[in-house]
């Protein structure tokens, strides 16, 4: 199994999202992510856990619907 540090793009593309989404995430709701120089890097682990755990879920998002 490869362990190895995901680009923004790599991660976005994992995800399915854009990379202005993976930026939001990071500064709005505390996506795990690992500065490295003027670099952000992912371990899919750690992002999946995150998912798994609501980290990306709009909560706004009820309550616009009601």
């Amino acid at each position: 199994m490869e362990d190895r540090w995901l680009s923004v793009d790599e991660i976005g593309t994992y995800l399915g999202v854009k990379r202005d989404t993976i930026y939001k995430w990071i500064s709005e709701k505390t996506m795990p992510a690992h500065r490295v120089g003027r670099l952000w890097k992912f371990k899919k682990d750690e992002v999946d856990s995150w998912i798994k755990t609501g980290g990306a879920a709009d909560r706004n998002k009820k309550d616009s619907e009601e």
